[in-house]
């Protein structure tokens, strides 16, 4: 079936819920991506910071297909070993003592959310249920996440909105402290805003989001929906800064493009849920199990995060001195290979032109560039990047 097909056969049958590319994908190979009629795109969305280790890894590719031949799915009513080793790995190599798995970052979310509920319910108080969350935040597309999204644009035609929520601004811990009620279970944040623009706070920020939450006696949550899995440089981009959570929210690279998400937590907040309290059909279902495991497996021992942090710094670098010559880039930021350029125009017809040249970026916020591709870039397909941006850019 050509491209046209392709594109007419889903605009007449799938719903209207995206502004899609007009080009349909077929085939994937580390940081490149090809579409129908056999073009070949440089792929610096990575399904929105999902493929890390690029597209079809072998090695993950290898596990789900002996996974599906072994065995797909048996439910949460069973034990299984993927399950259980997906979860022993992730705990050994962050704060957490427990994991529930899911199958999206919202559903990730919304397991915290009830999760923050059960435990201020039985340890704080009935009346102690509200969550402070941040402005410009994206926690997902649920009515209880986007209750928890500090941005409008999300909410419109959605009201009312699920009660117990309050948004103060980033990076504010001033605005915190004050938000702060009686009410309050919690603090939930992502450590850098992706949605929101690739949005990095003060070096001391997470301490002192910490400290305020110790001081007061509430949980502080984490979503790295799109900083886990090595994006920042760390396995986890709470790591940076010194602190642990008490709950965390994974999903995307998890999975390596396979669905998968969870949500981790400490012994002493996980044991608020008892059997009855939450559930997933599909959560830790084995062939997502068989990709998460591959995925971490080969992140932790080919150093991937070593090399994201690497490739961040020379991609940023690279990005700087396309600042010192296009007048429309008004700042470039980011950590590991999560990175933005601010411009003073739309990026939508720069995202178009870098499409129709072979490289797929994004645009968040109508003038960020958001570039998070797979953590296995090399420094020449960084420079192809660059190479098309500057072409792009001039005269702009």
């Amino acid at each position: 079936m050509n491209e046209k097909k392709i594109m007419a056969l889903a605009d007449h049958h799938i719903m209207n819920t995206y502004r899609r590319v007009p080009i349909a994908l077929t085939k994937g190979e580390g940081a490149r991506v090809w579409d129908a009629g056999g073009k070949e795109y440089l792929d610096f969305v990575a399904g929105i910071a999902v493929c890390n280790l690029g597209h079809s890894h072998p090695k993950v590719v290898k596990a789900l297909k002996k996974q599906a031949k072994d065995l797909m799915h048996v439910s949460n009513l069973y034990y299984t070993k993927p399950q259980a080793e997906v979860a022993a790995i992730l705990t050994k190599h962050s704060f957490a003592d427990k994991v529930f798995f899911c199958n999206s970052g919202a559903e990730a979310n919304e397991a915290a959310i009830k999760l923050a509920r059960k435990y201020a319910h039985e340890n704080l108080g009935a009346d102690q249920y509200e969550l402070i969350t941040m402005k410009d935040s994206f926690h997902g597309r649920t009515m209880a996440t986007i209750a928890a999204t500090g941005q409008e644009k999300f909410q419109f035609g959605f009201t009312p909105l699920l009660d117990g929520f309050t948004y103060v601004p980033f990076n504010d811990p001033a605005a915190l402290e004050a938000a702060i009620s009686p009410k309050t279970c919690g603090v939930m944040l992502e450590p850098i805003q992706g949605e929101g623009g690739v949005i990095i706070p003060d070096a001391q920020y997470l301490s002192k989001v910490r400290e305020i939450c110790d001081r007061h006696r509430i949980l502080m949550i984490v979503d790295e929906v799109q900083t886990g899995m090595g994006r920042t440089g760390k396995l986890f981009a709470y790591e940076h800064s010194g602190i642990d959570p008490d709950i965390m929210t994974l999903a995307k690279a998890l999975g390596n493009g396979f669905p998968v998400g969870a949500m981790l937590a400490t012994n002493k907040v996980a044991g608020a849920f008892a059997p009855g309290n939450h559930a997933s059909t599909f959560g830790g279902n084995l062939l997502a199990m068989a990709a998460a495991k591959a995925t971490l497996k080969t992140m932790l021992d080919e150093g991937v995060p070593d090399h994201c942090q690497k490739m961040g710094g020379y991609f940023l670098a690279r990005l700087q001195d396309l600042k010192e010559k296009h007048a429309i880039i008004s700042n470039v930021r980011g950590r590991g290979l999560m990175l933005a350029c601010a411009l003073t125009i739309e990026g939508a017809d720069i995202v178009k032109a870098c499409q129709e040249r072979g490289l797929l970026i994004n645009c968040t916020g109508g003038k960020t560039l958001r570039f998070v591709p797979p953590l296995i870039i090399t420094e020449k397909d960084v420079d192809e990047a660059v190479s098309i941006l500057d072409q792009v850019m001039e005269g702009k």
